[in-house]
């Protein structure tokens, strides 16, 4: 089957403001979902970002923003 993951990842979110950038074993979360995703077998994975921080760390580790 053909589909395509969404990763919605907001730093300004009410209750954990900067989740998406929290480190987790040397990596943020964020990085960490979208691996995930990519090993679901999904043909694309995208992180919709409210911020270029976001954006920033999920390009610099392979993945499309």
């Amino acid at each position: 089957t053909h589909f395509v993951a969404a990763v919605p990842a907001r730093l300004a979110a009410s209750r954990l403001p900067g989740k998406p950038l929290a480190d987790i074993g040397g990596r943020p979360m964020v990085v960490r979902v979208a691996d995930q995703a990519v090993r679901s077998g999904a043909a694309e994975v995208w992180v919709a970002a409210d911020d270029a921080r976001i954006v920033d760390a999920v390009q610099a580790n392979g993945h499309r923003a």
